[in-house]
């Protein structure tokens, strides 16, 4: 057969088999301990845990402690007293005298101070001419009455709204502590005494009592702060049973080993920290009792949310949770419908907005919807990675459709190229099965099969699959000239097509103009037109300032000296350095300056102007002359994410020189000798 894939093995000790943290004694506590609800005859109670006995502290025990203790911290005196019960008013007459007091004290502030006394005297005064005021005129004391009023109403409004934007305030502290517990009850009891109280809850509220009612959903809460989510579809877990026995039956029961775990780690995951990306906390699972609780609460909470009373703004972690609480009762029409409506409400869908309709449909068998969110993804420009791939890998395999495999595998090599363990092994799965051995056409044009590879850049013709017959698999090593050591057969530098080429050049050069002054970017396209190709450019910033504080010139001649003896026109590189290295104290040294005026005579200096970002210069001019850069930049800052992630990948590949310094003499690692990717041969 044709085909020759990379599949990465897996070691004895790979960490795939690694096995989950044993839960803390905070995470027993969130599972084991599950509040009630307050309610006469328990009808209407939240689920008890599992194996909780009569040892075991219940909920409303919990929750009645923790209500206590806030309140007694809120009634008690600044002296530490018993708390004083409260009268309707009181608090407003205190913060009235108080103003008043301050009022007086403000405006006397430079005669000293004034005895209680007199300021009592000058307020009875003022009481007393306003009500003479009120009795001489009926007219006038209704008016003074009517302000009065008025000035009250406007105070009791301000007052009330400090009060409500406070309690907001409080309320969202602690729906973020309890996301970052992972505590669902606590969370959903602060809900319920929220609308009890009639504090008014925002965007921001729902989405953190939305996500934490979705994860419970799914069987698992992922403790994160503020319920912050990432992307894909990493977090929501393995897929259904009936899903992974299918796999299991052809003839590989370990596909599925390790699957979640190996997705964690490799992909962040859907509602991890922004804070502690480090260390992530582990997911606590919960029983299938509060799976269901959570999920109907959360539905409840999603129509409030949508209620007009309320009017809250919808947001895109909303709808997703809402779609995640779908999938969790294997709904994919309706996790799908949700994504649809984000559209109709100007809200631009995630990646994981689509995680949800893709595993149902996958879970389901129900491959042709799964593809249909695929494309959707497309046409609304989010770009699916592995995790996504994967899953559609898994049922494409499951159901034995040979020309969704072969699509996904193209998918593979272009947004993904070298695959996870988990991947390859559902490969392997695939190629062991008796519907590979049958795909395939049984003739076709070698000449057309060869023009392709060339046209794709070698490796890959893309004509679908070719030939009959059992795949052999092996898992095999590649040398250091690119040669597998199993067939012999060199493996291909996939370099881009001519095509992407000049896409990829345009896209740089239009995002460079956006951002530089378009005479400079201009003027520096048309000096490469004149001077060009070059078969190297150097990255005079990176190179120079390698171990300085301040550029050094002759560390990049010396690695300008190094390349050009590996080309046979023996032409200096193109070095590319911002104009200010070029000028000050460091040039009238007389080295430098020999130096500089040597490339400027080989036309192999371009300084770009002030104001200028030197990234886009020497990046375009590599693209351009299709040659080597010279750069341990790792190219990951804004600049190089406004990329297309089909193409900078495949082009950094093959296309980046890294360097080190030892003792003066530089060390060039050159791009390896073959892509890491899957590969065709015929």
């Amino acid at each position: 057969r044709p085909l020759l894939l990379l599949l990465p093995a897996t070691s004895p000790s790979s960490p795939l088999r690694r096995l989950l943290p044993p839960l803390s004694c905070h995470a027993r506590e969130v599972l084991d301990v599950i509040p009630q609800r307050d309610g006469g005859d328990g009808s209407d109670r939240a689920p008890r845990a599992k194996g909780a006995g009569t040892n075991g502290a219940t909920a409303a025990q919990v929750g009645v402690a923790r209500e206590a203790g806030t309140k007694g911290r809120q009634g008690r005196s600044r002296h530490g007293g018993v708390a004083r019960r409260w009268r309707r008013g009181e608090d407003r007459l205190a913060r009235g005298e108080r103003a008043a007091d301050g009022e007086v004290q403000g405006k006397r502030w430079r005669e000293g101070p004034t005895r209680d006394g007199e300021l009592i005297e000058r307020r009875e005064a003022r009481q007393a001419r306003g009500g003479t005021l009120a009795r001489e005129s009926g007219k006038a004391g209704n008016l003074a009455r009517g302000e009065s009023q008025a000035s009250g109403n406007v105070s009791k409004k301000g007052k009330k709204k400090a009060k409500g934007s406070e309690n907001e305030g409080k309320l969202r502290v602690e729906l973020d502590m309890c996301s970052k517990r992972g505590d669902v009850m606590g969370a959903i009891n602060l809900y319920d005494s929220a609308v009890k109280e009639g504090i008014r809850m925002g965007q921001h509220h729902y989405s953190v009592l939305l996500y934490l009612c979705s994860s419970a959903a799914l069987g698992f809460v992922q403790p994160a702060k503020s319920g912050n989510s990432g992307s894909g579809i990493a977090s929501i877990g393995q897929l259904s049973s009936s899903s992974t026995e299918s796999v299991g039956n052809l003839k590989c029961n370990d596909v599925s080993e390790g699957h979640s775990e190996d997705q964690e780690r490799s992909k962040t995951d859907l509602f991890a920290s922004d804070d502690d990306v480090t260390e992530k906390p582990s997911r606590i699972p919960v029983s299938d009792e509060l799976r269901e609780y959570a999920r109907t609460r959360g539905f409840e909470i999603f129509e409030k949310m949508c209620s007009e009373e309320e009017k809250v703004p919808m947001s895109e972690a909303a709808l997703t949770a809402v779609a995640r609480m779908a999938m969790s009762m294997g709904n994919g029409d309706m996790a799908f419908d949700i994504v649809k409506q984000m559209k109709d409400q100007r809200i631009a869908p995630k990646l994981r907005s689509y995680g949800p309709a893709l595993t149902a449909f996958c879970n389901s068998g129900n491959v042709e919807k799964a593809f249909e969110v695929e494309a959707h993804m497309l046409e609304s420009g989010v770009r699916p990675e592995e995790p996504e791939l994967e899953t559609l890998l898994r049922a494409s395999v499951v159901t034995q459709q040979g020309d969704r495999v072969y699509y996904l595998l193209h998918k593979f090599r272009t947004t993904v190229r070298q695959v996870s363990p988990s991947t390859a092994k559902l490969l392997e799965v695939w190629f062991r099965s008796s519907t590979a051995s049958k795909v395939g056409k049984r003739k076709w044009d070698a000449d057309a099969i060869s023009k392709a590879i060339e046209n794709n850049g070698r490796g890959w013709h893309g004509l679908g699959w070719l030939g009959r017959g059992k795949w052999t698999i092996s898992h095999t090593h590649i040398d250091k000239n690119g040669v597998c050591l199993d067939c012999g057969e060199k493996l291909a530098i996939i370099d881009l097509d001519p095509k992407e080429t000049e896409d990829f050049a345009k896209l740089v050069a239009k995002l460079a103009i956006k951002r530089e002054r378009r005479s400079n970017f201009e003027n520096f396209q048309k000096w490469l037109e004149k001077h060009g190709p070059f078969e190297a450019v150097v990255d005079g910033a990176n190179v120079g300032l390698f171990s300085h504080k301040h550029l050094s010139l002759s560390k990049i001649n010396i690695v300008a000296d190094v390349i050009r003896q590996r080309f046979q026109s023996r032409k200096f590189p193109l070095i590319v350095v911002h104009n200010r290295h070029l000028t000050g104290e460091r040039m009238q040294k007389l080295s430098n300056r020999k130096l500089a005026e040597k490339w400027k005579q080989s036309n192999a200096i371009y300084a770009t102007p002030t104001g200028s970002n030197d990234d886009w210069y020497w990046l375009y001019a590599a693209i351009r002359c299709k040659c080597l850069i010279i750069t341990n930049d790792e190219m990951r800052d804004h600049t190089f994410q406004l990329l297309e992630r089909d193409f900078f990948p495949k082009w950094k590949e093959r296309h980046q020189v890294r360097f080190n310094f030892e003792d003066s003499c530089v060390t060039l690692q050159m791009p390896p000798p073959c892509s890491v990717v899957i590969q065709v041969w015929i």
